[in-house]
């Protein structure tokens, strides 16, 4: 005996459309649509605005308000806008503006798609090195100390040092790291013996960089720590703005001129490797969250992290991994790498 078996096309679950034929009757109500190519003018031109913004990110002029500067900072945020002009497409049933919708996610995708992929290594590497923003008003700087120690890295710098608090940070330190030095408002600790160790003048007029030679058995490495000039939103920032260009030609001429061969930067750079005020640095080293870390590495603010303006840069070192360490009573995160000596 044959049985018949039918579809159920009543109420219910069960006789719910299949999404295919949902999807197809979804395409032929926009084919028959004539109004599909005139709707979404405005957020097809925005689509396109948003994809220049990135294209043309170096054009953006630095002498009104440091704009320049403070786009590249922020540059990956721009992204947040393509599902957002997605969404409005959709709801337009705008195929103008969905086709316009491809450049930025192109362009993002080129600039920052690599960063979504996960590069870190889970072994390898023969040093490893934090660095952190302890924040001049930290309320708990043997706290903050301890909570770096706990990464276990075997050198660690830190910033934004108060005259009065050294003293906190070194006897927190004291216990795992027997040698450090501190000059101005930055210092660093080191499970391996420094030497050659000397401020570093980034044209300040105060002393917020030094550099040191860490000797360990895999070889010698030059160490610098850095606190660079943040960027100021002003509409006549040419002082500032001007600073922060001379801090970096400086550090970067410093670095230009290191004779040891394995070079590794840590410190508050006050800016993202977009940041062109920061070219004279990122043109000869890289960024180790770039190159072995997972995501985007944020560490500025802490409470709600946007942009990656603490570095870990290396020249000569291959970088093995890179994360973010967990929260202090600093404004800023703590980052940490490996690295293959």
């Amino acid at each position: 005996m044959t049985q018949a078996y039918t579809t159920d096309t009543g109420n219910g679950g069960a006789g719910a459309q299949p999404s295919g034929p949902r999807l197809r009757s979804l395409l032929e109500r926009w084919r028959g649509d004539p109004g599909i190519w005139r709707r979404g003018v405005l957020l097809a031109l925005s689509a396109v605005v948003i994809a220049l913004f990135m294209i043309l990110h170096a054009q953006i002029p630095n002498r009104i308000g440091n704009l320049g500067s403070l786009t590249e900072t922020f540059l990956p945020w721009l992204g947040v806008f393509i599902p957002v002009i997605l969404a409005g497409a959709l709801l337009r049933r705008s195929a103008t503006a969905l086709i316009a919708l491809l450049l930025p996610l192109i362009v993002w995708l080129n600039l920052f798609g690599g960063l979504l992929t996960g590069k870190s290594a889970a072994t390898g590497g023969d040093l490893t090195v934090a660095t952190h923003n302890v924040n001049a008003d930290n309320p708990d700087p043997a706290g903050t100390a301890k909570n770096v120690a706990a990464s276990g890295a075997d050198v660690v710098a830190l910033q934004e040092l108060p005259v009065g608090k050294v003293s906190a940070y070194e006897q927190a330190l004291a216990g795992t790291y027997k040698y450090h030095a501190v000059e101005g408002t930055v210092g660093l600790w080191s499970k391996y013996p420094l030497s050659g160790t000397s401020p570093v003048d980034i044209r300040l007029g105060w002393t917020r960089a030094m550099r040191a030679t860490v000797t360990m058995p895999a070889g010698q490495v030059a160490v610098y720590v850095a606190h660079m000039p943040s960027v100021r939103v002003k509409l006549n920032a040419g002082f500032t703005a001007n600073q922060r260009d001379n801090s970096a030609d400086a550090l970067g001429e410093a670095i230009a001129r290191e004779q040891v061969r394995k070079v590794v930067l840590l410190g508050d750079a006050n800016g993202t490797m977009n940041d062109r005020s920061l070219n004279a640095i990122t043109s000869q080293m890289r960024s180790t969250q770039g190159a072995a870390g997972d995501g985007f590495g944020f560490s500025w603010p802490a409470a709600f992290p946007m942009a990656r303006i603490d570095q870990i840069l290396v020249r000569g070192v291959e970088p093995v991994s890179s994360w973010t360490l967990p929260r202090t009573a600093s404004d800023h995160l703590p980052i940490a790498a490996r690295l293959d000596l």
